[in-house]
């Protein structure tokens, strides 16, 4: 039986990222892994569209930007086969698509567990900032390292 728990795909497509990134940063497609990734990732950002809603939450405008940007991120890979620019573009694009996902986990983290609830309960305290802006350092770093690396050998 397959588990469509939005969790469960959320814990898939970090899963799969953090392959893909180690793929990146070694030159290599893995391309199961990364079908994995982008197949989970999507099923993530839509999930949270089926849920019933009276208006929209910052959690709905972050599934917007992520499915766009996994369209970009589709297109350069498998449209446009990550050729000339394309291949930039799928980095970057991928890697924006898993700093998304760990944005949210964050966010989920600070929400559910109780000792980081108890240091920043409306999320706009120090302990909450520190913590996204780590991550999105290290994103920055790991793109710029991966836009670099990533140069594989063709085939599609």
């Amino acid at each position: 039986m397959v588990n469509l728990d939005p969790r469960g795909l959320g814990d898939a497509a970090n899963l799969g990222a953090d392959v893909v990134l180690f793929g990146l940063l070694s030159s290599k497609r893995l391309n199961s892994w990364t079908a994995l990734f982008l197949l989970t990732t999507v099923l993530t950002s839509v999930t949270g569209f089926l849920f019933p809603f009276t208006h929209i939450t910052p959690g709905h405008k972050v599934g917007v930007i992520s499915l766009v940007v996994l369209a970009i991120t589709l297109l350069a890979r498998y449209s446009f086969h990550m050729v000339g620019k394309w291949r930039w573009i799928y980095v970057v694009t991928a890697m924006i698509a898993e700093y998304l996902n760990v944005f949210v986990l964050v966010v989920q983290a600070f929400e559910k567990a109780p000792a980081l609830h108890a240091m920043a309960p409306t999320q706009s305290e120090p302990p909450f900032l520190v913590a996204q802006l780590v991550v999105m350092a290290l994103f920055i770093v790991l793109t710029i390292f991966a836009v670099k690396k990533f140069h594989p050998e063709p085939g599609r």
